[in-house]
C-alpha cells in the first residue's frame, strides 16, 4: 500500500527539488487509471541530492525487488553514482528518477511543468504535453494505453 500524502510531505518538508511524473501526473491531468507508486524526477544538484538522502532516510528506502539483506544505503554518494532508483519505503513505492526517456532531466522538465496543490503541499507536476511525450518514448504497453486518454484530455482542454 502506498501513502502518497506521506511521500509527498516528506519530499516537500525536506525541501527537495522534484517534479511529479508518471501515473500520479497522469491522474492529476485527468486520467482515470490508478497507479501504485510515486514517480518523481529530481534535480541532480549536490545540495538537492543531500536533501533527498536526508529526507528519505526516516522512510528506510530500499531497492525494490532486491533480496532482503542486500547491503544498500540511499545516501548522497549512492544517489550521485546512480541515476534512477526504484525504491520501496515505509510509505510505499517511490521511483526516484534522474531523467526520463524522451523528455530529459529535471532542468529540461521544470520548464515544462506546472505548480499543483496536492494534499496541502505545493508541488511541481510535469505538463501534459511533456507527459504524453514521455509516455510515447517509454513505449511500454501501459504507457501506450494511457496516451489516447491523455490526448483526449488535452484536446478537450483546448
Amino acid at each position: 500500500m502506498i501513502d502518497f500524502e506521506r511521500l509527498l510531505h516528506t519530499l516537500v518538508k525536506g525541501e527537495v527539488d522534484f517534479i511529479i511524473v508518471g501515473g500520479v501526473a497522469a491522474t492529476l491531468h485527468g486520467s482515470s487509471r490508478l497507479t501504485s507508486d510515486l514517480d518523481v524526477v529530481y534535480s541532480r544538484g549536490r545540495q538537492n541530492i543531500e536533501r533527498i538522502a536526508s529526507a528519505l532516510a526516516p522512510l528506510v528506502p530500499y531497492l525494490r525487488g532486491a533480496p532482503p539483506g542486500l547491503p544498500f544505503q540511499l545516501d548522497s554518494a549512492t544517489i550521485e553514482r546512480g541515476l534512477n532508483f526504484t525504491l520501496t519505503t515505509s510509505a510505499g513505492p517511490l521511483d526516484l528518477l534522474g531523467e526520463i526517456t524522451g523528455v530529459g532531466g529535471y532542468d529540461a522538465i521544470v520548464e515544462r511543468s506546472d505548480w499543483v496543490m496536492l494534499f496541502g503541499s505545493r508541488c511541481r507536476c510535469i505538463g501534459l504535453d511533456a507527459l504524453i511525450e514521455a509516455k510515447r518514448a517509454a513505449g511500454r504497453p501501459k504507457d501506450l494505453e494511457v496516451i489516447a486518454e491523455l490526448e483526449t484530455v488535452r484536446d478537450e482542454g483546448r
